[in-house]
């Protein structure tokens, strides 16, 4: 079924209930940084993992965090839950085993947190991308479709998929290196790790590459030695932005040579349990200007990481800026952050 190690699954509930902090790198970037002014931008938006897990309700979001995504070219986010009317699996999905979100919900997120269809583009490639069988996996394109949200990850959508931005034209592939069904299941359905070896730049006419992996290790703040390697070896291909997910933690950023690697911003809504703890409760909205001036055209001018504390109330949650949450877990969640991120 599921290709996670023995071990992984083994640690998953002690990292679940204690989020680690081992492995910190030496070289992990600060929260925001500005390469270059340019005349003329492309302003792209990444939000985390969308999920219904956490949530019978839509969230409020604070309108501060709305501003950030405000006036986006383009916003990229991980669907984390398949989009179904009716579960195929209804205990399971009840449980929250198996992930699923009706498009009533996923419509009502995005008109709370002022996104338009037109301007998102969302990531299927992961893990839970089958919990609600191949039928709810074709439900899910045909939902997105019929709302005009493009996708990536699948093999409709070929391995990179070009998305105008503004002045300009960014290359986007999604892939996943873990799934919860089988290998023959995902297969001709959605991009894995092991099927993008034979990608060559020059097959792209794309201003920027970026690359949405959906990786790593669930609940670790810092990522395991094989994920940079992955990065790095993304970078030497071409893409020029990486931003993950899987971790469902914050990770760090870092720049490989001219490519900035977002590893992992955490939920945009959570995706594990309603009653987490707290550092699931962090995320972040990243927020990337690209060039579009002549002799930078396409090359990055700045990014800033914005931090957000997710807090349950009821049926949904709150999205609140992290410096205008309070108490303890509030309290923890900044001082995590200074571990997290330099400067």
């Amino acid at each position: 079924m599921s290709n996670f190690p023995l071990s992984y699954k083994l640690s998953w509930l002690p990292r679940l209930l204690t989020p680690s902090l081992a492995g910190a790198p030496v070289d992990f970037g600060p929260m925001e940084q500005r390469w270059r002014q340019p005349a003329a931008v492309a302003r792209l938006v990444f939000l985390g993992d969308i999920s219904a897990v956490a949530n019978r309700e839509p969230p409020e979001i604070d309108p501060a965090l709305r501003g950030v995504i405000a006036g986006a070219d383009l916003v990229i986010a991980n669907c984390e839950s398949p989009v179904v009317e009716r579960p195929v699996f209804p205990l399971a999905t009840r449980l929250g085993t198996r992930h699923a979100m009706t498009p009533t919900f996923l419509d009502r997120v995005l008109a709370v947190a002022g996104i338009e269809p037109a301007q998102l583009v969302l990531s299927l490639a992961n893990n839970h991308a089958l919990d609600q069988g191949a039928s709810g996996f074709d439900e899910t394109l045909s939902v997105l479709k019929a709302r005009g949200i493009r996708t990536i990850g699948t093999a409709a959508d070929g391995l990179v998929r070009n998305v105008k931005a503004g002045p300009l034209t960014i290359g986007l592939l999604a892939f996943t290196q873990w799934r919860n069904a089988g290998k023959a299941e995902f297969a001709g359905r959605v991009t894995m790790a092991d099927g993008i070896g034979g990608w060559r730049k020059n097959a792209n006419a794309a201003d920027l590459l970026c690359a949405v992996p959906h990786w790593d290790f669930e609940f670790r703040h810092f990522p395991q030695a094989l994920t940079r390697a992955l990065a790095s070896k993304l970078a030497r291909k071409g893409f020029g932005l990486i931003v993950g997910g899987h971790a469902h933690v914050i990770q760090p950023v870092e720049a490989i040579g001219r490519t900035l690697v977002a590893y992992g911003l955490g939920d945009f809504l959570g995706t594990v349990l309603p009653r987490q703890p707290w550092p699931l409760r962090l995320g972040a909205i990243l927020s990337i200007e690209v060039s579009a001036d002549e002799g930078t055209r396409g090359e990055l001018a700045a990014y800033r990481v914005v931090p957000f504390a997710r807090e349950s109330h009821g049926r949904h949650e709150r999205l609140l800026p992290i410096e205008a949450a309070k108490g303890r877990a509030a309290e923890n969640a900044r001082a995590r952050l200074g571990v997290v991120f330099k400067g």
